[in-house]
């Protein structure tokens, strides 16, 4: 966890905080892109840039952005969003997103019930992938 040590910085741009976390990956660039402008329509009780300084949080850089968004949520950013969100709610620790992150299977019902539970405590968080 980066969190006592975090890439992104208070004088960072918001070109340089996505430059940071993507370290040069076209996909997980792609995916911060997506998260600028889909962002807040997905998620209005949040700004894009918490989203990526959480990515920074958690040591989620470069291909495991791309990873997570890919392989995880199925290119899904609602449900990329929502297991960030997951996470920062304490409905699923950072150990067990950054194990799905390295390959782990999630459960077939684990993405809904991650999902729902975020919705029930945030309820503007939208139902409709963006």
């Amino acid at each position: 966890m980066s969190y006592n040590n975090p890439r992104i910085t208070l004088t960072d741009t918001p070109m340089d905080m996505i430059m940071k976390i993507a370290e040069g990956n076209p996909g997980a660039i792609t995916v911060l892109m997506k998260i600028m402008t889909e962002g807040e329509k997905i998620d209005p009780d949040s700004h894009p840039m918490l989203t990526i300084m959480a990515l920074d949080t958690h040591d989620i850089y470069g291909s495991r952005v791309w990873q997570l968004y890919k392989d995880v949520c199925g290119q899904n950013l609602m449900h990329m969003l929502g297991l960030l969100r997951a996470v920062q709610l304490g409905f699923m620790s950072e150990r067990e997103l950054s194990s799905h992150i390295n390959g782990a299977p999630m459960a077939d019902d684990g993405m809904e019930e991650c999902m729902a539970k975020v919705r029930e405590f945030l309820p503007n968080f939208t139902k409709e992938p963006a």
